[in-house]
């Protein structure tokens, strides 16, 4: 399969790297546009950070700054076409509901456990991810 555009899901656990240059390796094959995103996840602030607009707005800008990081590294091993976003929810179900409906990808790249979060100990975002999205889905390990 050859894809158009690959969504790669970052959270910097160990996995995610390794999709992340997975996702790398696939794009330049295929000449893909690349979409890296990360989800910022309310359920790991208290309720006075998530009150807190200039709190939330901080730690989305500081995501979308350290997604930089991610993009130059992908431009830097030759993916010409590489986008970033930040999305905030459930990873799982914001990925399956809100990004791949938005960035129309051909493939999702996942690492398969997750950095931190509740998610980490309550069963896997990667199975939720490759159970429920309308399109392929590469989990990494």
């Amino acid at each position: 399969m050859i894809a158009k555009k690959i969504l790669v899901g970052v959270d910097d656990s160990p996995d995610a790297l390794l999709a992340f240059k997975y996702a790398i390796h696939q794009a330049k094959r295929d000449q893909a546009t690349l979409v890296i995103v990360s989800i910022l996840e309310s359920q790991n602030m208290n309720v006075y950070q998530v009150l807190d607009t200039d709190f939330v707005h901080g730690e989305y800008a500081a995501l979308k700054e350290h997604l930089r990081d991610y993009q130059k590294q992908a431009q830097d091993a030759g993916v010409s076409d590489v986008q970033v976003m930040v999305s905030e929810g459930e990873p799982g179900e914001t990925m399956v509901k809100d990004v791949i409906p938005r960035v129309k990808p051909d493939l999702l790249i996942i690492g398969s456990i997750a950095k931190q979060g509740v998610s980490r100990h309550f069963g896997s975002q990667a199975a939720y991810m490759a159970k429920y999205a309308p399109i392929s889905v590469l989990v990494v390990r």
